[in-house]
């Protein structure tokens, strides 16, 4: 989502700079900042495969009640009344 990946984004640059200010050392600096952007990347994955998921459930469900919606009640009641018949003539 959109919406996600900019606030995932805004948090690792507050990362990345905060690493840029407080980190003197340049290679210790550079693997936390490959670190910060493979965290970027698994979390962007990661957001991207749950909405994906949510959606797909989402729809399933959506097709699931209009199934049910299409549920034939005449011809329940007329197989309910002919059960019914077929008891009462036994009698």
């Amino acid at each position: 989502m959109f919406t996600l990946d900019a606030t995932i984004d805004a948090v690792q640059t507050g990362k990345k700079q905060f690493v840029k200010t407080f980190v003197q050392n340049e290679k210790v600096a550079e693997a936390m900042n490959t670190f910060i952007d493979a965290q970027a990347s698994y979390t962007k994955q990661a957001v991207k495969v749950g909405s994906d998921t949510i959606a797909t459930l989402s729809s399933e469900m959506v097709k699931t009640a209009q199934e049910a919606t299409k549920f034939d009640y005449t011809k329940f009641g007329e197989g309910i009344m002919k059960a019914y018949t077929a008891t009462t003539t036994k009698k």
